[in-house]
């Protein structure tokens, strides 16, 4: 059976702080074979470097969250770009765009969006990006940097699915986590029937959005496989189809082949 990728995890979120050494030691045996620590300020990005010291299968992914972007500032950003020396860092990530909130005002994320985009650039870094309630926006902003030329993800797609095939004529990879299972996810079941299977990777968001049954609770990397059922009904595929079709393309995403 083909091991999973859990593309994007937050495993040094406080919510692990109990058993965060027990839980990742688990994860090899169960089938967990990789997976991306994702920063979302300068201090998580450190936590997640301490993690990929640590465990040999935790990669890490450094930037800042639209909702985090008050906080930064050139200086942070420079600290960011020699933290890319390192050979497990392979993405720019979280960035982009999040208009839930009022604040941090939207001129500032898009300021910070460009320039981490920039920085992906020059680091050569594929990116993860982060978008809620603002999708002509990140798309506007992907399309005028280029984004195309960078190559990423669209983490934890909330969209539908002709704004994912804005994202795939432009090389995004879509990437999908428990929300697929919610009874009340029919706009995400139709954009994952629609994208290409070679386009998909998956995702946690842990500690956040755990599939059913277990929704509501502490998501880790361990709840992937209720995500590949629910995508192998959607599409019609056999299990071992989607975690064999998903490795590659995670690969892939991260420049691992």
């Amino acid at each position: 059976m083909t091991g999973i990728f859990d593309t994007h995890a937050h495993y040094d979120d406080k919510a692990f702080d109990d058993d965060r050494e027990e839980l990742l030691a688990s994860l090899p045996g169960q089938g967990i074979e990789r997976v991306v620590n994702v920063g979302a300020d300068l201090a998580s990005c450190r936590s997640t470097l301490a993690l990929t010291q640590r465990y040999e299968y935790i990669y890490g992914a450094l930037g800042v969250h639209p909702s985090g972007t008050a906080e930064l500032t050139d200086q942070g950003l420079l600290w960011l770009e020699r933290q890319f020396k390192n050979e497990k860092c392979v993405a720019v990530g979280e960035i982009g765009l999040d208009y839930h909130w009022e604040e941090p005002g939207r001129g500032l994320q898009k300021e910070w969006f460009a320039a981490q985009l920039d920085l992906a650039r020059r680091v050569k870094k594929p990116v993860i990006i982060h978008s809620r309630d603002a999708a002509k926006d990140t798309a506007d902003i992907l399309t005028a940097e280029r984004a195309g030329e960078i190559g990423g993800v669209i983490h934890c797609y909330s969209y539908t699915k002709e704004m994912a095939r804005v994202f795939l004529d432009m090389g995004f990879y879509i990437g999908i986590g428990g929300v697929l299972t919610f009874h009340n996810a029919q706009k995400l079941k139709e954009a994952a029937r629609y994208i290409p299977s070679d386009r998909i990777v998956l995702e946690t968001d842990c500690p956040y959005l755990a599939p059913e049954p277990n929704r509501g609770r502490r998501n880790s990397s361990l709840n992937i496989p209720y995500v590949v059922t629910a995508l192998a009904q959607i599409r019609g595929m056999e299990e071992e189809a989607v975690r064999s079709t998903v490795w590659e393309n995670s690969l892939r995403l991260y420049h691992m082949l």
